[in-house]
């Protein structure tokens, strides 16, 4: 189920009003890359569970918390964890925080991610800014009941991550020393990790990393007009890449390891913003 855009409204009124001013920059953090929100000078700090109308994150690695605050100078609204799919949400439910962010007036949106490698070029700890993507989840947010207050019915679907924001992410990536690669996401339910026949199918189409979220929340925040930079982190080679069994346990691991390039990079891209 989808919030009604007065139950959307009512959660965006919630946040206004703990914000020391109102945020034009949003980042959600994946599996692992909470620790961003210790960069962040905070005006509150609040749990979902807060708010009116947040679906619950009950997944390792998302703590569930979203922070307003400011970093570089600029006022920015953090989500510390997301809801999944596979956790038993709708589409229009894991996508309820972004349409918040939408109203509350953020006009750039960075979404990141844990995503299993697809490309040999990758290593588990590798960084891709994300191209495009495929929606393999086979749910689209946008489905059911037309509001014209979230936007348009039919949105455009050509650019989805600004070629704006990803020179942006280049640019503060080559200053800072930090690889970022580049590359096409493919989103898929989960909660059970792809087999390798599934994994050479994807790469077959086109597809370098494969992960159970983002692709939602992007198609939300461009029906809302927002600009979207995304960024995988490669916590583990995808079945069949590597000789080795998956756990979720690894991709906790190995986006902590990464933590502090993440971090880097996030707050080299909002300070140029």
């Amino acid at each position: 189920m989808r919030g009604s855009f007065e139950e959307v409204r009512e959660a965006a009124d919630a946040l206004l009003a703990r914000a020391g001013a109102r945020p034009a920059i949003g980042v959600v953090l994946g599996s692992g890359l909470s620790d961003f929100v210790e960069t962040i000078a905070p005006d509150c700090s609040m749990s979902y569970a807060e708010l009116p109308h947040w679906p619950a994150s009950g997944v390792e690695g998302h703590p569930g918390r979203v922070v307003l605050g400011r970093l570089r100078g600029r006022a920015l609204v953090v989500l510390a964890g997301r809801s999944h799919l596979y956790e038993g949400h709708g589409a229009g439910s894991v996508t309820f925080a972004v349409r918040v962010l939408g109203l509350m007036g953020v006009r750039v949106l960075i979404l990141t991610n844990a995503a299993g490698g697809i490309n040999p070029a990758f290593t588990p700890g590798s960084l891709m800014l994300i191209d495009d993507h495929i929606n393999l989840t086979g749910q689209n947010p946008l489905v059911g009941p037309q509001d014209d207050r979230f936007g348009a019915r039919f949105p455009d679907m050509s650019q989805v991550y600004a070629e704006r924001l990803r020179a942006v992410a280049r640019n503060v990536s080559a200053s800072l020393g930090v690889p970022l690669a580049h590359g096409v996401y493919a989103a898929v339910s989960g909660p059970s990790y792809e087999t390798p026949a599934e994994i050479r199918y994807l790469r077959a189409i086109g597809a370098d990393a494969v992960g159970m979220s983002t692709v939602p929340e992007a198609i939300v925040a461009r029906q809302m007009g927002l600009e979207v930079l995304g960024l995988s982190c490669i916590s583990n080679m995808a079945a069949g890449i590597l000789p080795q069994a998956l756990d979720h346990a690894e991709v906790v691991e190995t986006t902590h390891r990464a933590r502090g390039a993440v971090a880097a990079l996030l707050e080299g891209i909002v300070g140029q913003l």
